[in-house]
């Protein structure tokens, strides 16, 4: 009676892992697509508008706010990141693409959209324009690694396949050139997607790091923010302080999440070189 119910166990058991390898739904991948389609589009709107911005006038002064509009925007856009990652679309952690979204909605939002050069002309915030300037141009070629299909290549290749055939699992000669053409275009997005951040990852903290330094005098000066005592709440809050808290959790943080990503790119580079032995 026993070995009925291991059976029926294992084959249960199987069943369940299967059902939890599954990769996401083609209404889902659907949707993922047209997710990241928009989101490239708008980072390179960025990326223009910043280049002809400096052309234009020949120096970073005012840079950030030539492109002010659309960086709000699509930085807080990357917040359905989060969700994705909780309804299980994408299969990355929740926590840490949580850490890493939300500190560029903070900075773009708590730091850069309440420090402004313009309200004053006592902040003289140089450092903070640079700064901008320098988080707004890494972040347009980070966002298309941050917001990509994190689908592998053969996966994502045999799903478009399967429903461009009409669910048959079979394509004419041209859909299978043209698939193979995805195929080698995917498959070159994932080795640059896994190296580039290598470089540009540091850079962008670093620019982080700068924006929110160059603020803290200003935030200082003004109390922007702070809450100060006495009060009916009998509350304090002193955001320069907490402003300086962020910076230092940046040395716990950003190893985590950089040596995260480079486990990813040695797993990912790993399939992809499985899968060229099989063909």
């Amino acid at each position: 009676m026993s070995a009925p119910a291991m059976g029926t166990s294992k084959t249960a058991h199987s069943d369940s892992s299967n059902k939890r390898k599954k990769g996401p739904s083609t209404l889902a991948i659907a949707y993922l697509v047209i997710y990241n389609v928009v989101m490239t589009a708008g980072w390179l709107v960025i990326a223009v508008g910043l280049v002809r911005a400096y052309l234009a006038r020949g120096s970073y002064h005012g840079l950030y706010y030539s492109i002010e509009k659309p960086l709000k925007f699509f930085q807080t856009g990357a917040l359905l990141e989060i969700l994705h990652c909780a309804m299980g679309i994408v299969p990355s952690s929740v926590v840490l693409t949580g850490f890493q979204v939300m500190s560029r909605v903070f900075l773009t939002w708590a730091v850069t959209h309440s420090v402004r050069e313009r309200r004053t002309s006592e902040l003289k915030c140089i450092g903070v324009s640079k700064a901008k300037t320098v988080f707004s141009f890494l972040w347009w070629p980070g966002r298309s690694r941050r917001s990509s299909v994190t689908l592998s290549t053969p996966s994502a290749c045999s799903t478009i396949c399967l429903t461009s055939s009409n669910g048959q699992g079979k394509a004419s000669q041209s859909q299978s050139s043209g698939f193979l053409f995805l195929e080698k275009c995917l498959t070159y997005y994932d080795l640059h997607r896994y190296t580039f951040f290598i470089v540009l990852y540091p850079m962008g903290v670093s620019g982080e790091l700068l924006t929110i330094y160059a603020a803290l005098p200003y935030v200082q000066k003004t109390g922007l923010y702070s809450i100060t005592l006495p009060n009916k709440y009998n509350f304090s809050f002193d955001y320069h302080t907490f402003l300086i808290l962020i910076m230092i959790s940046y040395i716990p943080l950003f190893p985590q999440l950089y040596f995260h990503m480079m486990r990813q790119r040695k797993k990912v580079l790993g399939h992809m070189e499985e899968y060229s032995k099989v063909e």
